[in-house]
């Protein structure tokens, strides 16, 4: 591909980003008139957005030459996201997802444990999800719930959280000598900026879901769960697994510098690809397209 047709090809991705994109981006669109100003004067101007398209579309592009190196050498991969609610967890699992193959590269959120899965080992409704050779599975949050609301919201008793502290450095060592690259993201944003967006989601009819009750007590026990989270530090930061903290108060810096972090961790490289030619289409003369009734079709409204 010559300069220019690369150049093409690039500003038409960026063409069809941007559409996402500001779908993604509507909630500064739709604050109240009051909440943006306070925004904006808490947010001074951040980066470019056609040199964070840019940059995320590079980045994308480097985690499918990723996808297809785990593919090829049958790594297994698990990352775990963890973090501040509201901190920017999801956005950029979003964006590490948006142009991958969901075969290779799924997304696991659990939901609160059954009463049957609350008599199990701890860690054994995780153990499901664990990738096989050639996958990566990306934890939006994990295990490491134990360590934080469990334990911040009284789910979970002390002795239950000092129970999980003594197993889960041996259960990630054993992840890895199993052959499982596990990777530990944890995700910070300030006291006023949690604030900020959980005040966004209020005034944002479609942004309300995200906030849950949970949510709304985080607001409250903001220093329960400093402590909770600097007591798993020292924990669980293990050579075979450390933790990497992602500043995320900038969001769009945020997911360019995990991403691009991510990409770090793995010696990949391109790998052999057969060539991907069109077949030329049967044609049998001896066949008639019927004429399917007019209801199977979706109406043409728009």
């Amino acid at each position: 591909m010559d300069d220019t047709s690369a150049r093409d090809w690039l500003e038409a991705e960026l063409a069809d980003t941007l559409a996402e994109d500001y779908e993604l981006e509507l909630e500064d669109a739709r604050l109240s008139e009051e909440i943006a100003k306070i925004y904006k004067k808490a947010h001074p101007p951040g980066m470019e957005r056609m040199d964070y398209f840019r940059n995320l579309i590079h980045l994308q592009s480097e985690l499918i030459r990723l996808q297809s190196w785990v593919q090829h050498t049958k790594e297994k991969v698990v990352v775990i996201f963890e973090g501040r609610d509201s901190a920017g967890k999801g956005g950029v699992i979003k964006r590490i997802t948006q142009r991958l193959n969901p075969r290779v590269v799924r997304t696991v959120a659990l939901p609160a444990p059954s009463d049957r899965e609350k008599t199990q080992w701890y860690f054994q409704r995780y153990v499901p999800h664990l990738p096989a050779g050639g996958e990566i599975v990306l934890f939006d949050r994990s295990w490491y719930n134990r360590a934080g609301v469990e334990r911040v919201m009284g789910f979970a008793s002390e002795d239950e959280v000092e129970q999980f502290f003594e197993d889960v450095p041996e259960f990630e060592r054993m992840l890895v000598r199993s052959g499982i690259k596990v990777v530990k993201y944890w995700f910070s944003i300030t006291d006023e900026e949690q604030q900020m967006r959980f005040l966004m989601r209020i005034h944002d009819p479609m942004k309300q879901w995200k906030l849950s009750p949970m949510d709304l007590q985080s607001r409250v026990r903001w220093e329960q769960y400093t402590i909770a989270k600097e007591q798993m530090f020292a924990r669980t930061n293990i050579p075979e697994a450390p933790w990497y903290i992602v500043e995320g108060n900038d969001k769009k810096r945020a997911r360019l510098n995990c991403i691009d972090h991510l990409l770090t961790l793995f010696p990949y490289e391109d790998v052999p690809h057969e060539e991907i030619t069109l077949p030329e289409r049967v044609f049998n003369p001896d066949y008639e397209r019927k004429v399917l009734p007019p209801e199977l079709y979706v109406p043409a409204k728009y």
